[in-house]
């Protein structure tokens, strides 16, 4: 094996949570009066937290005690509704299946909040992620590395043997920050390009194309 440890990034590479996200932004928004985001809205801003992704979808403006109510809105509606329409994209279960055959260590890294990401992670994938990192205190967020070297530590490996996975600009951020290559997914919340743009050391198309990588 190249590596002995995986970090995969979660929404956007295994698992597609956009619809559910936009309906709980839109449901917080609603409250406040203010207009609804689209999919292609919601996606351009996740990828650094529930916070950015609700200061960015509340209009230009919004003062912050506004902001707050509206997140602790969507926090609170999200977790009755992130697993309505989140799914894994096609082809990730047997990727994971085949990465634990083989042996590889696997842990999440996500911005996604602790509670949610152990949820959805044991509801989808059961014992095939080994570590869950999500927010969690005294933990700095994607695209800090704490979360990765943090993960890396719990699995007992080597950051010299580890390779990272996510599908966007943070994650490929993250990576480098972590002293890992980057191999770039393409199903997900960003283009190829973007990927390119930051340097991913690989980029792959399909899930299977990950095994023929690590």
């Amino acid at each position: 094996m190249k590596y002995e440890a995986i970090v995969f990034d979660l929404d956007g590479t295994l698992i597609d949570t956009l619809e559910d996200l936009m309906d709980s932004v839109n449901f917080a928004l609603e409250k406040f009066g203010f207009p609804s985001r689209n999919l292609d809205e919601i996606r351009s801003f996740v990828g650094n937290g529930v916070k950015r992704l609700v200061y960015l979808s509340v209009p230009d403006g919004t003062d912050e005690a506004t902001s707050e109510k509206c997140l602790e809105i969507f926090k609170e509606h999200y977790k009755g509704n992130s697993q309505n329409k989140t799914a894994p994209y096609a082809g990730i279960q047997e990727m994971l299946s085949a990465v634990k055959a083989a042996g590889f260590k696997t842990a999440v890294v996500t911005n996604k909040i602790q509670d949610a990401a152990i949820e959805i992670i044991r509801n989808f994938f059961g014992d095939k992620i080994d570590v869950i990192i999500g927010q969690i205190d005294g933990v700095a967020q994607k695209p800090e590395p704490d979360g990765v070297w943090f993960a890396l530590e719990k699995l007992g490996a080597d950051r010299a043997n580890a390779v990272y996975i996510g599908d966007s600009e943070v994650d490929c951020m993250t990576a480098h920050n972590a002293g890992l290559p980057c191999i770039g997914v393409t199903w997900g919340f960003r283009s190829r390009a973007v990927l390119e743009e930051n340097n991913a050391e690989f980029i792959v198309d399909l899930p299977e194309k990950i095994l023929d990588i690590i």
